[in-house]
Formats: structure tokens, C-alpha cells, sequence
């Protein structure tokens, strides 16, 4: 039993090894919007490297198709996923699950990524990304279906921290445990949300400075950023139509000094703002890790 358990430890630490350190550097760049493609190659030098939204290629037209062989011939690409719903408890859905590898297989990107949560429930959608109940049980799950995913898809995997309107009843540990745990049981990178990380802190009323020795930072392969809206409760709202807070590059720092680090991608869906003003949010991120 114990020579069993010290070979699955050296295969984790090895799998951890290719995952994160010889995870290829890919720097500071955007989520891929098409209102802002024109802009985008006029100042290619400017942005290191894009994540797409694989959802939105998934039995897509010729010209989308189209679309995904430009960006591919010009940036490196990462494929980020919303719907898998690794965190459902009856399992992944086949179809949806071959068309991401049919994606990956066409782009070869270093790695893909997905969320700690989950979009469906006893077969229905729920509509967005819910966070998942922070239990032993669920950590299960999403390892079960993890594994799962990965007999499909042999690149690697990176899992995202949601943000959370609330915790769900039953926690049996902090976010950051949870996602400590979570990556380990699913020998996984993290995906960092840092503004996921201080929307909940602030939301739950945690001090996100207070809990920064307990994420698990050596698993860090990408960050998000983003800005949001303040409601007049005074809650923060990830609401990607915004300029990030100045608390967000605090946090990307950070991150930068604890881990091995392989690339940010700034997310901004709403309000899209001159094309200039994201540069600008790139070109902070870069001071911000430097």
C-alpha cells in the first residue's frame, strides 16, 4: 500500500512538473472578442498570445472556422471552456466533450481550460457557472470527471476559481483549501482568477491579504484579470465591463513572486472601451509581474 501511494505521488509531482514548468511562456494577453479583430492585428506586437472561447467553435460556419486558422496563424492560442461542467455530479457530456478534443486536436495549444464548477443539473442547464459546494464529495466528482476529460483530451488541463455569489451550505473547508485540494485530487494547474479571488474576499468579507500563504501558487499557469462593477450594497459584481482595480495588479504581483507563472489574459466582454485602453491594461499587467 505505501509503495502504492509513494508511485502515485511521483507520478503527480511529475505530471505537476510538465504542467507547470515546462508549460511554455506565452506573456500578457487578451480573451478574444471579433469587435475588436481589425485593432487586434494592427497591433499584434503588442499582444503575446490570445485565449479563445472553445464554445464558440463548436460546430461553427466555414468562416468561423475560417477566423480560428487566422488567429491561430499569427498568436499562440489557449482554448478556455464554459460549458463542461466538470463539477456535475452525473458526469460529463459525451458530445460536448468530443467537440472540445475535435478543437484542441485542430489548435495543439499548450494547454485548455475549464472551471471548478458546474452548468448543469440533473440534465438541464443552468445557465452560468455555479460554484460548487466546498466537500470532500465534490472534490470526488470533479476529479472523476476530470479524468474523464483527460482520456479524451491529452493536452493539459488548467482548472479556473469561480467566483462564488455565496458559499453553498455544508462547506467543510475555505476557498482556498478547497482549490488546494481540488488540484491536487485532479492533478491539475490552476487557472488563477485574481479578480475572482477578490471578489469573493470582498463579497464574503475575508481579507484577501490575510489568506494569501494558502493558495496553492506553485500550481499557477495562467491568470485571468478583469474589472467589475460595485453594487450599492456594496457588493463587487465580475461583471468584464470595467478597467481592472489597482487591488487586481496588487494580486498579479503577487501571484508572480509565489509562482511559476506562464501567461495573464485580460477578460472584457461589455463597454468595450478603445482598443488603446486594453493595450494599456496589458502593458499594466506586464509592470505589475516585472
Amino acid at each position: 500500500m505505501l509503495q502504492r501511494r509513494r508511485l502515485r505521488g511521483r507520478r503527480r509531482l511529475r505530471r505537476l512538473r510538465r504542467i507547470v514548468n515546462e508549460a511554455p511562456r506565452l506573456g500578457v494577453g487578451l480573451s478574444y472578442r471579433p469587435s475588436f479583430r481589425a485593432e487586434l492585428f494592427a497591433a499584434r506586437a503588442r499582444v503575446d498570445f490570445l485565449e479563445i472561447i472553445a464554445d464558440h467553435y463548436f460546430d461553427a460556419p466555414r468562416e468561423k472556422l475560417d477566423e480560428l486558422d487566422l488567429l491561430a496563424a499569427h498568436f499562440p492560442l489557449a482554448p478556455h471552456g464554459l460549458d463542461l461542467s466538470l463539477g456535475s455530479a452525473e458526469g460529463l457530456d459525451p458530445a460536448y466533450l468530443d467537440k472540445f478534443a475535435a478543437l484542441v486536436d485542430r489548435l495543439d495549444p499548450p494547454w485548455w481550460s475549464d472551471h471548478i464548477a458546474f452548468t448543469r443539473a440533473g440534465g438541464v442547464s443552468i445557465g452560468h457557472l455555479a460554484a460548487l459546494p466546498r466537500t470532500q464529495e465534490a472534490i470526488d466528482t470533479l476529479a472523476r470527471n476530470v479524468e474523464q476529460a483527460r482520456r479524451a483530451i491529452s493536452a493539459p488541463l488548467i482548472l479556473e476559481n469561480p467566483t462564488e455569489a455565496f458559499p453553498a451550505p455544508g462547506a467543510e473547508m475555505d476557498e482556498p483549501e478547497f482549490v488546494a485540494r481540488a488540484l491536487g485530487a485532479c492533478d491539475c494547474g490552476w487557472l488563477c482568477d485574481v479578480t475572482n479571488i477578490l471578489t469573493n474576499a470582498v463579497n464574503q468579507g475575508h481579507d484577501w491579504r490575510a489568506e494569501l500563504d494558502r493558495w496553492p501558487w506553485p500550481r499557477a499557469v495562467q491568470a485571468h484579470f478583469a474589472g467589475g462593477r460595485i453594487a450599492r450594497d456594496g457588493r463587487w459584481i465580475d461583471s468584464h465591463d470595467r478597467p481592472a482595480p489597482p487591488e487586481v495588479f496588487d494580486l498579479l504581483g503577487e501571484l508572480s513572486r509565489r509562482g511559476a507563472l506562464r501567461g495573464i489574459i485580460l477578460e472584457r466582454d461589455e463597454d468595450m472601451p478603445a482598443f488603446g485602453d486594453l493595450l494599456a491594461e496589458l502593458d499594466r499587467a506586464r509592470e505589475a509581474i516585472a
